[in-house]
């Protein structure tokens, strides 16, 4: 697989094109099979997969260790990427968004911990705590760095001020946020144009639209009882009816190019820059080769403006969210 580098100078991680989303492996995606979950990381390592993204709160716990089990005798092959900051107790409760200096040691060491790891490769700041200056919650992380427990430094759902804040106190190597065809906010609310100011790297998380651009959910009978998107307002009713004419245009240039919808919305995401780095998350083996497979999927210009005018910017009916009160804080 292809390599691309995150962030610039002392904050400059070089990853694969392709990470690995894990949380569907534990959580919010339907039951889990923690055997294919342990085949599907071992099998991305084998493929040249660098980037496995997790975090504390998906399971929660039990995602970190799952990714500590697969990558056990294999750690040098390994950019682990984590989280903190949505704070939930073992039953699966909410506490609620905590960036308080305390909270952020005491995650860090109980993350190291989970995943079986001396180091964390790249440590987020998941959602940023309105009640805590920024500045305060990487006071802390500065810290970890200088203490040798991560190495790197990331933040997801952030604000172009909140970013900039955040980078003058450590250098961030990478914002993680939603991209995809089916969300494009970063190309509209300043989110893209700071980070590339900045020289930040892009994660871009559900690139594939939380499953939709596979093509493989015509209605919410394709989801199970638990799945979390039975309440996503995209899977809801109208939105559902004008999100799958949407695809279908999509659908449309995928078979004439003869790859799958989903290689088609990844190699979008890939096509957008250097500096970005799609995470599909994927459960299965199966559909881990396909996701692979758009590494090799390049776009002409021609075919790209064919894909913005079939899913043009802002056409996605609903929010991404139930509540969208935690992002691009």
């Amino acid at each position: 697989m292809h390599k691309r580098t995150l962030g610039r100078g002392e904050a400059a991680l070089e990853v694969s094109a392709q990470g690995l989303g894990c949380m569907g492996m534990s959580e919010f995606y339907g039951t889990g099979d923690e055997g294919e979950a342990l085949a599907t990381i071992r099998a991305a390592l084998d493929a040249g997969v660098t980037l496995l993204d997790t975090a504390d709160m998906y399971g929660p716990f039990t995602n970190e260790q799952l990714v500590g089990k697969a990558i056990a005798g294999r750690r040098d092959e390994v950019v682990v990427a984590t989280k903190f900051g949505n704070e939930r107790r073992p039953d699966g409760s909410r506490v609620g968004i905590n960036g308080s200096p305390d909270y952020v040691r005491r995650a860090c060491d109980a993350s190291l911990q989970r995943l079986g790891v001396d180091v964390i490769d790249l440590y987020y700041q998941h959602r940023v705590d309105r009640s805590v200056p920024v500045e305060e919650t990487w006071g802390a992380l500065h810290e970890l760095v200088e203490a040798g427990k991560v190495r790197r430094l990331g933040i997801s759902e952030a604000a172009p001020e909140t970013l900039r804040k955040a980078h003058t106190v450590h250098p961030v190597t990478a914002l993680q946020t939603e991209w995809s065809l089916w969300t494009r906010d970063p190309e509209q609310n300043g989110v893209l144009d700071t980070v590339r100011e900045l020289g930040i790297g892009f994660v871009a998380y559900s690139p594939l639209g939380r499953g939709f651009l596979s093509g493989q959910i015509r209605s919410l009978d394709d989801l199970a009882e638990d799945d979390f998107r039975r309440h996503n307002p995209r899977f809801q009713g109208e939105n559902f009816a004008r999100n799958l004419e949407l695809l279908d245009a999509v659908r449309a240039i995928a078979e004439e190019k003869g790859v799958t919808p989903s290689q088609l919305a990844l190699a979008w995401v890939l096509a957008q820059g250097e500096d970005v780095v799609p995470i599909p998350g994927t459960k299965r083996r199966a559909y881990l080769q396909e996701n692979i497979g758009a590494d090799d999927v390049a776009l002409t210009d021609e075919e790209l403006r064919r894909i913005d005018a079939a899913f043009p910017l802002g056409a996605t009916a609903g929010d991404r969210y139930p509540d969208m009160s935690s992002v691009h804080v």
